[in-house]
């Protein structure tokens, strides 16, 4: 009777260890999905702001050579008119 009492002592004892180890095990697998996520939109963000700048940057960089080609157009535009004007006049 008392080896029956201490087996099932035991068997309940060991049960607990392994529900107790289960629900720790499932704690620590959230855990874990939770900062993985938290990483990755931390990461996702960062590359998202570089891929910004980058843009504006680009953006910049193309407006910029806009005006500048604008810029060389319009200082050639009186010797354009010059030469289409002697182009025309000449038919």
């Amino acid at each position: 009777m008392m080896i029956s009492i201490k087996v099932d002592e035991t068997k309940r004892e060991g049960e607990e260890v392994i529900l107790n180890a289960r629900k720790e095990a499932s704690e620590l697998i959230e855990k874990s999905e939770r900062e993985g996520k938290k990483a990755a939109k931390e990461y996702y963000e960062k590359e998202m702001e570089k891929l910004k700048k980058e843009i504006e940057q680009l953006r910049d960089q193309s407006n910029q050579q806009a005006l500048l080609v604008r810029a060389e157009g319009e200082r050639n535009l009186p010797s354009a008119i010059d030469k289409i004007a002697k182009v025309v006049s000449l038919e």
